[in-house]
């Protein structure tokens, strides 16, 4: 799933670290004239706790993107349990394995794109946990990220390539709730 087609090639980064691009842009596909800026693309270790990490370097790459309080909010909670999915069920916690996140966003839209190197599996569907379920042992205790995830965002997409996992979170730069 391509959804922008890079028009300058932005170089890769060292994993760990910021990617050397800060206002790079790419071409909308389906749309020549709308440009995605991008505000940051950096790689973080697997690691426990980096989900928080993650959550304020996105926040700070969009706070003058005009999204309301309440919107940044949701989108704070998106980024940190997709990374942290990432990071544990992607990368399985290995350390050496990086996460990758860019932050784009056009005149209509803020698009978060999280990679982990798990690709060699499929995203799971997602499932509507069902807390009833959950309790009598129906239901696995765990499995709610996803679901919440696409609850908290405008959209989400998912892909693999089998390298990766990606996970696209998109808002709206309207009030759209």
């Amino acid at each position: 799933m391509a959804l922008l087609r890079r028009r300058s090639r932005i170089p890769k980064s060292v994993p760990g670290g910021e990617a050397p691009v800060r206002a790079a842009t790419a071409d909308v596909a389906g749309d020549p004239h709308e440009v995605a800026t991008v505000h940051t693309e950096f790689f973080l270790p697997s690691a426990e706790g980096n989900e928080r990490e993650v959550m304020e370097r996105v926040a700070a790459a969009v706070a003058s993107l005009g999204l309301s309080p309440a919107r940044l909010e949701r989108l704070k909670t998106a980024v940190a349990e997709a990374a942290m999915n990432a990071i544990e069920h992607g990368n399985g916690g290995n350390a050496a394995l990086p996460v990758g996140v860019r932050v784009e966003s056009t005149s209509r839209m803020v698009t978060v794109r999280i990679t982990d190197q798990g690709g060699g599996t499929p995203i799971p569907r997602v499932e509507i946990p069902d807390i009833e379920a959950k309790l009598a042992g129906e239901q696995k205790p765990r499995g709610w990220g996803l679901f919440l995830i696409a609850k908290m965002v405008d959209e989400m997409r998912t892909h693999t390539d089998g390298s990766h996992h990606v996970i696209e979170l998109v808002m709206n730069r309207g009030e759209s709730w």
